[in-house]
């Protein structure tokens, strides 16, 4: 990247409002090595209008997984994902970063900041449902709700042995009645209940992994994978989604662009 590109920081709110001084670093770290406006959105409305005004400047989104996802999903509404690259200056808890970091943007706030700079740019693969929406990693089916973890205490390390010992394991999820295809080919159905489903993005295919209850793994590589049956969540991007009966996910090959270290582009 040149040093004399122009850009647009967006600084995410909840970023903001969370670790203010890793925003203030990525801003001197970005305002050194490059023309660089500002933005300081205070909700989804200015973050949407700030990205639609970006003109030629390259959009630097400094926040998490979700201000990222909000990036790609606003730039793939107005069809302008093909046009150029963006940035992530990864700023937020790390259970709100495993997207980021999984597509490879380092952890550390100025190292981001400089592969922002002067990084390569990756094309990425990206599912697309047939409502618009979009998945940046993988898609579990069903999504099972995760549990926040309270941070440690000696407290309330003491109540959860005590709930552990007058309380018996929480039971696994109930399997779910689903029916898969991929590019149109049966890989279960409804009579037969799955443990889950998993939708990868790999190489411009998906890989999709069906779990049956009573069955070995099945394993298939397509373009298309549609989902139906009785209501059924999913879990993408560290999001719960549904519940809806049916969905079709289809993949994008190379859709998007995002800045990584030279080594990993």
């Amino acid at each position: 990247m040149s040093d004399h590109d122009q850009l647009l920081v967006i600084v995410d709110p909840v970023a903001r409002r969370s670790d203010g001084e890793s925003v203030r670093i990525a801003k001197d770290v970005l305002s050194a090595g490059a023309e660089a406006k500002i933005c300081l959105p205070d909700g989804p409305e200015e973050f949407s209008r700030a990205l639609a005004r970006r003109g030629s400047r390259r959009p630097v989104v400094l926040g998490d997984d979700r201000a990222l996802l909000r990036t790609v999903a606003l730039l793939h509404r107005e069809r302008e994902l093909a046009d150029g690259a963006l940035s992530l200056v990864p700023i937020g808890a790390p259970d709100a970063l495993e997207v980021a970091h999984a597509l490879g943007v380092p952890r550390s706030t100025p190292a981001a900041a400089r592969v922002a700079l002067h990084g390569a740019v990756r094309r990425l693969d990206l599912l697309v449902d047939d409502s618009d929406g979009v998945v940046l990693g993988d898609l579990l089916v069903p999504g099972v709700p995760v549990p926040v973890a309270a941070a440690p205490s000696v407290w309330g390390t003491c109540r959860s042995l005590v709930r552990t010992l007058v309380r018996p394991a929480p039971a696994a999820a109930p399997a779910a009645l689903l029916r898969v295809e991929a590019d149109g080919v049966l890989l279960a159905d409804v009579d037969a209940p799955v443990e889950g489903l998993t939708v990868r993005p790999v190489g411009g295919t998906a890989e999709v992994t069906v779990h049956p209850s009573s069955a070995p793994a099945r394993h298939a590589t397509a373009r298309t994978v549609t989902v139906s049956g009785p209501d059924f969540r999913y879990r993408a991007d560290g999001r719960l989604t549904g519940p809806v009966r049916r969905r079709t996910w289809t993949v994008r090959a190379g859709a998007w662009g995002l800045t990584l270290p030279v080594e990993a582009a």
